[in-house]
Parts: structure tokens; sequence; C-alpha cells
């Protein structure tokens, strides 16, 4: 199982992780924006540029992850909700199992079920305050196999 940090901004996300890429180097794996969404007819233009998901591969084992939060959906950006910790486990009953424990007298706010964008994926805050997001791909697990077998063995991307 990988652990990968997961960050909320307020319509930054994508400026942030342009600066993350000067810095760390690489690639994204992965941007989309809102209006990508399957109910983005509902958004304004401001929020259908926001971005859904973006990932970076910051070091063999770690990419660094982000959306930008919609007010108009009653998402709002605190102190303490602006981080995730992303569980990437290796199969989905694994993924049925960490959910199942770690939201146990917790609050879901999406149950672990298929996705559009194709990953089996839920998200909650446990029963202490801290947001979780459980996500598993056989098919994107294995893109990421490949981009990490690129990468140096414990060191960050090349410009570090």
């Amino acid at each position: 199982m990988k652990v990968h940090p997961y960050l909320n901004f307020d319509g930054q996300a994508e400026e942030a992780f342009h600066f993350y890429k000067s810095v760390f180097g690489g690639e994204f794996v992965s941007h989309m924006k809102m209006k990508d969404g399957p109910d983005s007819g509902n958004l304004s233009r401001e929020d259908q540029d926001r971005t859904m998901h973006i990932s970076l591969p910051i070091a063999k084992d770690t990419i660094l992850m982000a959306s930008d939060v919609i007010e108009s959906s009653g998402q709002g950006l605190e102190p303490g909700n602006n981080i995730h910790i992303m569980l990437s486990p290796t199969s989905k009953k694994e993924a049925d199992r960490l959910f199942g424990e770690l939201s146990k007298d917790g609050d879901i706010e999406m149950h672990l079920e298929e996705q559009f964008w194709g990953d089996y994926y839920g998200s909650f805050t446990d029963k202490f305050g801290i947001k979780w997001m459980v996500s598993f791909n056989d098919q994107k697990e294995e893109t990421l196999k490949e981009l990490e077998e690129q990468l140096p063995d414990d060191t960050l991307l090349p410009g570090m």
C-alpha cells in the first residue's frame, strides 16, 4: 500500500502545482477540471475551471495530489480540512477493509464505489476528525509503477 498527501485549495490548485512542479520537476500524472465531471453543467463558469484532481510524483513512492473546493456544492476550505491522507491499496478487498475499519464511527463523505473516472474510491472523516481517501485502480497502479521505475530510489525527481 502507498500513502499520498492530498491537498485542498480554494481555486489555487493548478497554480500551486505548477509551482511544485518547478521545485520538484517531473510531469503531472493527471489533471482534470471540474468541467470534465458529469454534473459540471450545474457549476458556475468560474467553478467549472477549478481543478477536480491533479497529481505530481515528487519521489519514487510519493505522489502529491490536490483539488479545489467548490463552495456552491457545500464544500468550504477551513484549517484542518485542506489535507487528506490518501490510501492506495493493492487490491479491492484491501480497499474495502481499510475503508470499513477506518470509517467506523466516523462520517462518510463518499461511499466506496466505482467512480466515473475509473477508480474504486471513497472518502470519510474518521472518529478522530482525520480526513481519509481510499482509492484503488489496478490499471492506474500499473501506470504509476512504470513512472516510478523511471525515478531514482528514495530521491526527489530530477531538478532537486
